[in-house]
């Protein structure tokens, strides 16, 4: 796609909002009000809003490579922080997708340069699962089955901070791990035991 293109899409886009609602844009100025924060990846193919039929205003979203939450990444904190205490979200969703290149990337045995320190914390979401995972004979199961693995310890990376828990105390905030399956479109939800999570963490993590 060129960037002709893309201008000329954009004036369809706004021509196409108008059509519908003369006000859209106006009533868009006034400020966003999203119940979701979104977690993704930065995957081109996965777009959070397209993916969920999601309308502009009721998705925050953030996305990096492989859907990570990291503890020393100001950029997702900041994120968090401000989609709890301030959009006052409901939920907080991480979304990762099968034949993820971050997941595969991280499984590689050479060196990516800047990429390595990302990379390593999927490195050691193997790691944690290695005899789970090591009893995989298929590479393609493997792969999936890993970035399922990545996405729940994301949840449980939120989770133990202190934003997560009280919201959860406050307003019962609640996070959710969903994969979005490229090969055939549907989100998956992995069903999260968010409060078994909070709950076998607490005794460590416990922030409030």
């Amino acid at each position: 796609m060129n960037l002709d293109t893309v201008f000329e899409n954009n004036e369809k886009w706004i021509a196409e909002k108008l059509e519908t609602d003369p006000d859209f844009f106006k009533h868009l100025a006034e400020g966003q009000n999203p119940d979701l924060l979104y977690i993704g990846c930065s995957d081109s193919r996965v777009t959070a809003e397209e993916v969920m039929g999601a309308k502009p205003g009721e998705v925050f979203v953030h996305r990096n490579i492989a859907n990570m939450v990291i503890s020393i990444d100001l950029n997702v904190l900041s994120v968090v922080k401000y989609a709890v205490d301030y959009l006052k979200v409901k939920h907080i969703i991480v979304c990762g997708h099968y034949a993820c290149g971050g997941v595969k990337a991280a499984m590689k045995s050479e060196d990516l340069g800047v990429l390595n320190p990302w990379l390593r914390n999927i490195r050691d979401v193997y790691r944690i699962h290695k005899d789970e995972l090591n009893a995989i004979e298929n590479e393609n199961k493997k792969y999936d089955r890993l970035v399922e693995l990545n996405v729940k310890e994301q949840c449980v990376n939120l989770i133990k901070t202190a934003t997560v828990q009280k919201a959860y105390r406050d307003h019962g905030l609640k996070v959710h791990g969903w994969i979005f399956d490229v090969e055939t479109g549907k989100l998956v939800d992995l069903k999260i035991d968010f409060e078994g999570y909070l709950k076998n963490i607490m005794e460590i993590y416990h922030l409030n």
